[in-house]
């Protein structure tokens, strides 16, 4: 699996355009916005979108997706079921925070915990990760030892828990039962900030570091 990070949104938010090296098939992963640097990704390596990927559905994780979508006539992926007031509060979200109008989607495929996304020769596998959200979920690929996981786990921190339906045990649980077994050499994109392991954070993160 390649892939390349892009912020995107005045939140600065990791975008990431993912793809099969062998069959140049893409996806993006929380399109939240700044929908040309994405595509410009897409031209440079040759790439055809095939999908669109969500963590979660706020606003600059979900933002450009439905635009995409329709743009690309693409599916749109997840996130779990539970997210989906999020989604409907997407027009609220961006007038509330000053963003580009956002609109309402229905995702093509919910995701659920055991899940599996094919692209082209490579899979991900899906864990469900509530607490930030409750319908919250990562991406993980074995082969590359990378996962995608939005705004559960940052380089030093954890995502905020103070949104509706955010549960700050919930969270903890989520990051210690369904992110550590992958394994501490695993490399992870957040939603925000520089990229770290799971061993770097069982190690370092004041939060979820190891007693």
């Amino acid at each position: 699996m390649k892939y390349r990070v892009v912020p995107v949104t005045p939140f600065e938010q990791n975008a990431s355009v993912i793809w099969c090296p062998q069959t140049l098939k893409a996806a993006i992963i929380d399109p939240g916005g700044d929908i040309d640097r994405l595509e410009a990704v897409l031209k440079q390596e040759g790439l055809t979108l095939e999908a669109i990927l969500l963590t979660h559905a706020h606003i600059d994780h979900a933002g450009g997706t439905a635009r995409l979508s329709r743009k690309y006539e693409v599916p749109i992926v997840g996130p779990g079921r539970e997210d989906d007031f999020w989604i409907q509060a997407l027009p609220q979200q961006s007038q509330m925070f000053g963003f580009p109008a956002a609109e309402t989607f229905a995702p093509d495929r919910w995701l659920e915990q055991g899940d599996t996304f094919t692209l082209g020769e490579q899979t991900l596998s899906v864990r469900h990760c509530p607490g930030h959200t409750p319908g919250h979920v990562i991406f993980f690929s074995e082969s590359a030892r990378m996962a995608w996981v939005g705004d559960v786990l940052f380089q030093g921190s954890i995502g905020r828990t103070d949104f509706p339906k955010g549960d700050y045990d919930t969270l903890i649980r989520s990051i210690r039962e369904q992110l550590w077994p992958l394994g501490d050499d695993v490399s992870f994109v957040p939603g925000h900030g520089p990229m770290s392991t799971f061993g770097d954070e069982r190690r370092n993160n004041p939060f979820v570091r190891d007693a």
